[in-house]
């Protein structure tokens, strides 16, 4: 540890890691970057630069080597995540890993056994779930304010179709919209109604010009008590990112659910007995945020907000939506 804060590698100089994760980590409390890898190591350098990193390595495995590194993110194509993970947690290193935080939750389970083995952290990156407006929005719910929950519906869709290099659109690394963007309104729904649900059923587009991953698709989960989520995600269709909560006597709504600009747009509306009302949130980083959540387990000791054992569940689900899409059934989890 440097000066009590945790010192982080980056394994890869992906667009999310340069636009949000490294930045964030750098606003933390807990937490630096102090190197960075790629197999290119002019492009390790360019970013290193970039974004004032001390050391720039042309290997992940020189990361993993550095005994003066703490914790690594992992932001590689999701096929690469059960991989690098497990090396990282072998190297004694804590994992923040990408979502989705493997292929499916076999994968997840291999993760989360070699982390506990090795007495290493590790945690999916869902920043969201880290930002204060999803707490508020938990406590309107328990204060009864809209009711009885009876449905949830969330979307993520963007589209990104023209670029047919992008890993997203390779099957063998995990492409596909489910994997990219449909992870976030089923961890929503999870985390809001603190329940599993019980089937799944998903009907997708697998576009042939994008070696068949779902570039687009629908669902519906069924969780206890006869509510259900209903969502879409897509790669190829207008950008959404929106939640809404249905009550019997309200609604919440989240026109910007997952990501946060740190402006109005984060805020939140509630929607009962006759009257909509704003409710602002506090403008914060929830990268920032998801880092610290890791650092302070570390450096204090506190448990994680989100236990490794939740990413083998979410992905249980998404491993349900992908079967029910391919095979076009509907799927009873367990």
């Amino acid at each position: 540890m440097s000066q009590g804060k945790l010192r982080w590698g980056v394994l890869g100089c992906a667009g999310i890691a340069k636009r949000a994760v490294i930045p964030g980590i750098q606003q933390s409390q807990t937490g630096e970057v102090t190197a960075i890898a790629s197999r290119d190591e002019q492009k390790a350098r360019e970013t290193a630069a970039q974004l004032n990193i001390p050391k720039a390595y042309g290997s992940y495995e020189a990361i993993l080597a550095d005994d003066t590194i703490d914790a690594v993110y992992i932001p590689l194509p999701n096929h690469l995540h059960k991989e690098w993970t497990i090396r990282a947690a072998e190297a004694g290193k804590h994992v923040l890993c990408e979502k989705p935080i493997a292929l499916n939750a076999e994968e997840t389970e291999e993760m989360v056994a070699a982390c506990a083995k090795a007495g290493v952290k590790l945690a999916e990156a869902f920043m969201y779930r880290h930002h204060p407006r999803y707490e508020m929005i938990k406590e309107i719910i328990r204060s009864g304010e809209i009711g009885t929950i009876r449905g949830i519906h969330g979307a993520f869709t963007f589209n990104n179709a023209k670029d047919a290099n992008n890993v997203r659109y390779k099957q063998f690394m995990g492409g596909g919209s489910l994997y990219d963007v449909g992870v976030y309104p089923i961890s929503a729904a999870r985390f809001l109604l603190e329940q599993e649900p019980q089937a799944a059923t998903v009907h997708a587009f697998f576009s042939p010009d994008h070696d068949h991953v779902d570039m687009m698709a629908a669902g519906l989960l069924e969780f206890p008590d006869s509510v259900a989520l209903t969502f879409d995600c897509g790669m190829w269709a207008a950008g959404r990112n929106v939640l809404e909560v249905i009550g019997t006597d309200g609604r919440i709504e989240v026109p910007s659910a997952y990501v946060s600009r740190q402006n109005a747009d984060d805020h939140f509306f509630v929607i009962a007995k006759g009257e909509r009302r704003e409710v602002a949130v506090p403008y914060v980083n929830q990268y920032a945020l998801q880092a610290d959540d890791l650092g302070r387990s570390v450096l204090e000791g506190t448990p994680q907000r989100f236990e490794p054992s939740d990413a083998v569940l979410n992905m249980k689900v998404i491993d349900a939506c992908l079967k029910s899409a391919q095979e076009r059934v509907r799927v009873v989890l367990s």
